[in-house]
């Protein structure tokens, strides 16, 4: 084993407001256990999935790599502490390293093996799927009084087979013996929670139950990732940058399901 991929943690923002100490355990505390456990194996690179709660509220424009990191809650923070551990062992040790900053993962896998399988999802794409089929209730959209276009949030989705090629590409990178690096991985465009669900609704030929209700702790208006540098640094172009088919992968699943 040369690398390791880090994908293991808790992700859930309203949970990590009530329960911020399991979410430091769980997604810092046992991330330098496992980069411990690497080093004395001898790995040489490590690949950790971190997020783009580690910006905080940031406003429309898109975020880049270098912004102020200011978390808003004990999610996005427990997962930027992974990222100082990370980034301390490669300086101390020589540990190759990627933190690779997802946006909103979403779709599934355009041959139907897999998708996400969280019964109680809050993905909004994976949510809105349920929704669209009956296997829930009104689909809840939490706050309409953000300072956005439609007044709900909005958010970059990256689809799950292209952030698993931007993985690819990273190991790749490292394994070329090029720089550790840091990076957001989007495509740079941002969609409202009603457009989402617009989307949902187009794909499956009618619209989406919803219900209203007031924003949650911890969630900011406006989270867009800059892509540069990810377009610069990896051989990487997305394959699946389309709302309606990231909406047609995850409607596919939910049926399979």
């Amino acid at each position: 084993v040369d690398a390791v991929m880090h994908f293991a943690a808790k992700a859930v923002v309203p949970d990590s407001m009530a329960q911020p100490l399991t979410y430091y355990e769980t997604n810092t505390v046992k991330t330098g256990v496992l980069v411990k456990t690497a080093l004395e194996a001898g790995v040489g690179i490590f690949i950790l999935s971190s997020t783009a709660a580690v910006y905080g509220d940031v406003g429309e424009a898109p975020v880049a790599e270098d912004t102020p990191l200011k978390p808003v809650s004990p999610y996005g923070r427990s997962k930027l502490a992974a990222e100082w551990i990370v980034e301390d062992v490669g300086r101390a040790h020589g540990l190759a390293y990627a933190n690779l900053r997802y946006f909103n993962v979403a779709g599934a896998d355009p041959a139907g093996r897999s998708g996400q399988s969280t019964a109680a999802a809050t993905h909004l794409i994976k949510a809105a799927a349920q929704a669209a089929l009956a296997k829930r209730g009104a689909l809840e959209i939490y706050g309409t009084d953000y300072p956005t276009r439609d007044g709900t949030g909005v958010r970059d989705y990256i689809q799950v087979s292209d952030l698993t090629a931007a993985h690819i590409a990273a190991l790749d990178h490292l394994r070329a013996g090029k720089p550790s690096l840091t990076l957001n991985i989007g495509y740079g465009r941002g969609y409202s929670v009603r457009e989402v669900i617009d989307a949902v609704g187009q794909v499956v030929g009618q619209p989406i139950p919803v219900r209203e209700s007031g924003r949650r702790a911890g969630d900011p208006a406006s989270v867009v990732a800059e892509v540069a540098r990810l377009r610069e640094t990896l051989d990487w172009r997305p394959k699946y940058d389309d709302l309606e088919t990231i909406a047609a992968q995850a409607l596919a699943w939910e049926r399979k399901l």
